[in-house]
This record gives C-alpha cells, structure tokens and sequence, in this order.
C-alpha cells in the first residue's frame, strides 16, 4: 500500500487548562493506539502526556506548547505520523490513507474513476468515487459504495474493485 502518505490519527479541538495542554477528537482506536507514537506532523509536535478524557477523546501535552495561548494555536491542527510507521494489517483490514487515490474498477475491467474519500456515517465505511468521465454537461460526477464485500471483492494497492451493480447510475 501507499507506505509513503502520512495517516490522520487525530484533531486539536482547543485548549485544556493552562499549562498547554489540549483537547483531542481521535480518529483510531482510542487512546492506546495514539501512544504508540511520539513525534506527529514531521516532528513538529512531540508527545510528553497523554491520557484518556473519559469522553472518547484525549488530553495530550506536547513538548513545544507551554501555555495556554500557544495550545489554542493549535486548534485545528490534525496530528498525522507516516503511513510506514503505522502496525500491519490483517487480510480483509486497510487504512483509510490507503484507499484513498486508488482507481476504481468495475468487475467486468470497467474504469469507474478514484476513490476521493472514505466516509462513516456510522453504518460501516462508505467509499467516495469521482467517475473518470465528466457528464454531458461538463460537471464532475461522483457515486458512493459501501466498503463491504458484496460491493468491494477485492482491492490491493494498485486499485479497488467495484461489483458492477454498484457501479451503476
């Protein structure tokens, strides 16, 4: 897979006291998974604390933020590692930072397009395709597919396959 992206694995939302410490929105497995990594953003920010915030978030304190005006700098900021540095997966799992840019495929050899995101509105992961085509009218079109095998047999790092009933209009 693409190794050389970086991955996402949490947000900055605002300040926590005033010693500098931050409040954050994780996009992984939690806290535990977030402390397998130190330095975040190319070593910008590097990790000193952290600890669960009973909410499904985090509290973290970096070591170049000191107080409370340089943590509300910081909202906004998304905390990213390298895709490299990120543990291997099992058959069947991928990382978001993965699918992203594939090209997509029919099942009968089709281009589709390129999956442009990956959404969970809760149900399960739902792919963002931008069609290879443009419309009769020049407009972009895009179509949304469940990450499941029933519509996704099969992808690997060089494009993803979509079941063709999917794929349709």
């Amino acid at each position: 897979m693409a190794h050389d992206t970086s991955v996402t694995l949490a947000a900055v939302t605002g300040a926590h006291g005033v010693t500098g410490e931050v409040r954050l929105k994780l996009f992984g497995e939690g806290v535990a998974a977030l402390k397998r990594y130190r330095a975040f953003n190319d070593s910008a920010l590097t990790l000193k604390k952290l600890k669960d915030d009973g909410k499904g978030g985090a509290i973290a304190r970096f070591e170049e933020v000191t107080d409370r005006t340089a943590a509300e700098k910081l909202r906004g900021t998304v905390l990213t590692v390298p895709r490299a540095e990120m543990p291997e997966l099992a058959d069947g799992e991928y990382y978001h930072a993965d699918l992203i840019g594939l090209p997509a495929v029919s099942d009968t050899g089709e281009a589709l397009g390129r999956v442009i995101a990956v959404e969970n509105f809760g149900a399960g992961d739902v792919l963002e395709i931008e069609r290879a085509e443009r419309d009769e009218k020049g407009r972009i079109q895009r179509f949304m597919v469940p990450m499941t095998e029933a519509a996704v047999p099969m992808w690997d790092a060089e494009k993803l396959v979509v079941t063709a009933a999917f794929a349709e209009d």
